[in-house]
C-alpha cells in the first residue's frame, strides 16, 4: 500500500467532507464540517479496507453496509415539529447531505478522485440553492 496516496485519499475526504459541512453550519443547520468530514473519511477508509484487506471476500457488502449506516445516522437529524399551527420536518437535507458526502467518501476510497471532486462541487451547488428565493406561498 502507498501510504502517501493513502494519506492524500483521508486528507481529500476531509478537505471535501468539511466544505460541505461547512456550508450546513454558515447557514445554522445541525451537522457541520467536523460530522461531514468524519462521514466521509470514514467512509473513504471503511471502502479501502473493503478492497484491500478482505479481497477475498465479497468487497460491496461493506458499501452496501456504509450507505445503511449513513441511513441511520441521517435518521437521528431529521426532526418532526410543530411550529406555528404548522407539522414541519427540518434536518431532510441534512441527513440527505450526510448520505452524499458518504458517497464521496467511498468514491475517494475506490480511486476515483476527480469523479469525487466533480460531485461535491455539483452537491455544494445543491446545497447553496435556496428554493424559498424562487417559491412564492
Amino acid at each position: 500500500m502507498d501510504y502517501l496516496y493513502f494519506t492524500g485519499q483521508l486528507l481529500l475526504a476531509i478537505v471535501l467532507g468539511g466544505t460541505l459541512g461547512w456550508q450546513r453550519i454558515a447557514i445554522g443547520k445541525m451537522a457541520g464540517p467536523r460530522t461531514y468530514a468524519l462521514v466521509s473519511a470514514g467512509s473513504t477508509l471503511f471502502t479501502i479496507l473493503s478492497i484491500n484487506a478482505f479481497n477475498s471476500l465479497d468487497t460491496g457488502r461493506v458499501a452496501s453496509q456504509i450507505v445503511v449506516g449513513i441511513g441511520f445516522l441521517g435518521v437521528g437529524v431529521i426532526i418532526h415539529q410543530h411550529k406555528h399551527g404548522e407539522n414541519v420536518v427540518v434536518g431532510l437535507t441534512t441527513a440527505a447531505g450526510l448520505w452524499a458526502v458518504a458517497a464521496v467518501g467511498m468514491a475517494i476510497g475506490v480511486g476515483w478522485i476527480w469523479e469525487s471532486v466533480i460531485a461535491s462541487f455539483l452537491f455544494l451547488i445543491v446545497l447553496l440553492f435556496n428554493e424559498k428565493k424562487f417559491i412564492k406561498k
